[in-house]
């Protein structure tokens, strides 16, 4: 008798993460000189980000919930925009009572090449909420410029420009 079943590739990748999640805690914990909360605490992350711009800024926005303000550093040099932190794990717990652990702890580094348009001594950073916000000013001759479009006819025009040359 053939039994049909139905495939769902959603859950086979979620099981293929689960199976590769338990091998790297098992080669973290058999293979590495520290400790398993030790690794859980030196292992590095990316945060996510959001990029966008407009005619006056570039703005950037990254997740980094739980890491306290003097833990995150922003700095500019030359044309490059760094930032730089880190999650601490929180010792309260310990590890042998975790189930499971998916939160990144540790530190982390993001930089980016900022573009010729930016000014580099009008960066701002504000953190609100585990959001932290940069803004990048453009220089003002990269704004875009408005120009004013005369309306009349071409003769009108063409008598201006004579009267204007004589």
């Amino acid at each position: 008798m053939t039994l049909l079943t139905r495939w769902e590739p959603v859950r086979e990748f979620s099981t293929l993460q689960d199976r590769l999640n338990r091998m790297n805690r098992l080669f973290r914990e058999s293979f590495s000189p520290e400790s398993p909360e030790e690794a859980l605490i030196t292992s590095s992350f990316a945060p996510p980000m959001d990029i966008y711009e407009d005619e006056h800024n570039i703005t950037l926005k990254m997740e980094v919930p739980g890491i306290d303000e003097k833990d995150i550093d922003v700095r500019v040099e030359g044309n490059t925009l760094t930032v730089h932190g880190e999650r601490k794990f929180e010792k309260e717990e310990k590890e042998e009572n975790y189930r499971r652990v998916e939160r990144q702890y540790g530190s982390f580094t993001r930089s980016f090449t900022l573009p010729s348009s930016v000014d580099p001594s009008q960066v701002s950073a504000n953190y609100d909420k585990g959001v932290l916000k940069i803004s990048l000013a453009k220089k003002a001759e990269a704004k875009p410029k408005q120009i004013k479009v005369n309306v009349g006819s071409e003769k009108t025009l063409e008598a201006k420009v004579h009267s204007k040359a004589a």
